[in-house]
């Protein structure tokens, strides 16, 4: 046994040096992707947008498109946000495309492709992303004819939040106004906040995988050496691949880099690439919102778009020479490299830091809130979920998390029921907790005051607030 464990303990280090070295290498453009995405999503109004997606012409596919761009590109909450648009009269064509360009048509999702990956990759996203935003357009309603589309929106309609069009300003006054910049500020942090979890996962998967797995494993699942039979297999299994590895949004791009480096085709990777849209947890939620069958019928259209879009982008990209000629992955070597890396790392950290006080110290505004769960910014416009729980309105970044904040109250409920309640009362939703384990934080007049959520810390954090109730303390 004493002979096993160094080994044990080597693997586990090379396995983490790999990951740590990989978040090294991108954590400046992780920053800058985030940032940007956020700028953007703040400056540029989209009630408009909103507006104009009830029949699927080419002018409101592009409105779709744009639509989902400049939204959050964690896939659950551009599942829920998909759902949310489709209750208030978007077409579901125009749905599905929404979902699929706020995953896939993201800044801070080619900023990591390119990092990783390269440029050619970054394009082929691009490429990918525009057909499968046409194949959607174009093949939505043979799966979903319009009978199953009126049985899906009455299905929808029954648990849909209310949403307001708020008259819109342009992007050139939201520049002038320094408000915006803060509403960036928290739709950064919103963001990251939101995929921290999916993005460890990748980096710690990818990390482990290109370190320990050899290329003759890879070998046995993808195909290789057939030609075309090659091509096809691997657009068509890379895709699957996805459903069961439980990484979504940009946490996937790290595995793709490892595919990549095992000998993986360039549109199996691509497909790879598009596949977080179908992984065990989304299904799961398609499941939920629209039913079995329709979850099923989903699943079908989304795999048969993911791998004819790989199959185009590989043709395409062969045909003008712009496929890489090499598997190698620069960031798959376990170095921490200075100089340059080392100066852009600490500059975006001082940003992020910067991002954080500036989230935390302005005030707050009408249009977005926080959601008390994940801690993700929600536009208060078009919420994917609100509860009201005591005269105040909570707004949820996707049904998921109501659903996991209802359960947290419920079960405080039942816990108060039993006669085991907490010694402290979370200012904002008004949940009783146990000081000893809750999350805390200071208070501008000098109390301590405990939180059931980092959500409700946040929106403790964000500004000035009259809390639901002060911290009691109930000593013996």
């Amino acid at each position: 046994m004493t002979g096993a464990e160094p080994t044990f303990v080597h693997w586990f280090a090379v396995g983490f040096k790999e990951t740590a070295a990989m978040v090294w290498l991108t954590w400046w453009p992780l920053v800058l992707g985030f940032s940007l995405s956020g700028l953007v999503q703040s400056l540029v109004p989209r009630d408009a947008l909103r507006a104009q997606l009830g029949t699927t012409t080419p002018r409101s596919v592009a409105k779709a498109s744009l639509l989902g761009m400049l939204s959050s590109s964690c896939s659950y909450a551009a599942s829920a946000l998909a759902r949310a648009l489709f209750a208030r009269g978007s077409s579901w064509s125009n749905a599905m495309i929404f979902m699929v360009a706020s995953t896939n048509l993201v800044i801070e999702l080619g900023v990591l492709l390119y990092l990783l990956l390269g440029w050619q990759f970054l394009l082929a996203q691009l490429v990918g992303g525009v057909i499968m935003v046409i194949l959607l357009a174009l093949t939505t309603r043979v799966i979903f004819n319009a009978r199953r589309e009126a049985q899906l929106k009455a299905r929808v309609l029954l648990e849909s939040p209310p949403m307001e069009h708020p008259v819109g300003t342009s992007w050139r006054d939201r520049l002038r106004d320094a408000e915006s910049f803060s509403q960036a500020a928290r739709y950064t942090l919103g963001d990251l906040k939101m995929l921290r979890k999916e993005l460890l996962a990748g980096f710690l998967v990818a990390g482990f995988l290109s370190v320990h797995v050899p290329a003759s494993w890879w070998s046995h699942v993808f195909i290789s050496g057939h030609g075309a039979w090659t091509v096809l297999e691997n657009a068509l299994l890379a895709p699957l691949l996805a459903v069961v590895a439980f990484v979504c949004s940009i946490g996937n791009i790290p595995l793709a880099a490892a595919l990549w480096a095992k000998g993986v085709t360039f549109g199996g990777v691509i497909a790879f690439i598009f596949a977080d849209l179908i992984t065990l947890p989304l299904l799961a939620i398609y499941r939920r919102f629209y039913g079995t069958a329709s979850a099923w019928r989903l699943f079908a259209l989304l795999w048969m778009v993911i791998s004819l879009s790989g199959l185009i982008v590989n043709g395409l990209f062969h045909q003008i020479h712009l496929v890489p000629t090499t598997h190698h992955v620069s960031a798959l070597n376990g170095r921490f490299p200075l100089g340059a890396t080392l100066v852009l790392n600490v500059l975006a950290s001082v940003v992020l830091v910067g991002t954080w006080w500036l989230a935390h110290h302005a005030r707050r505004s009408s249009s977005s809130a926080i959601d008390p769960v994940c801690g993700m910014n929600v536009d208060t416009s078009s919420p994917a979920a609100t509860l009201e729980r005591e005269g105040q309105t909570f707004y949820f970044c996707s049904l998921r998390c109501r659903d996991r904040f209802e359960r947290e109250h419920e079960h405080q409920r039942s816990d108060e029921s039993d006669g085991h309640n907490g010694d402290a009362t979370d200012p904002v939703c008004a949940m009783r907790v146990d000081s000893h384990d809750a999350l805390r934080a200071t208070g501008p007049d000098g109390v301590t005051y405990y939180f059931c959520s980092e959500g409700c810390r946040a929106t403790f954090l964000e500004g000035p607030r009259t809390p639901a109730s002060q911290s009691i303390q109930l000593g013996p």
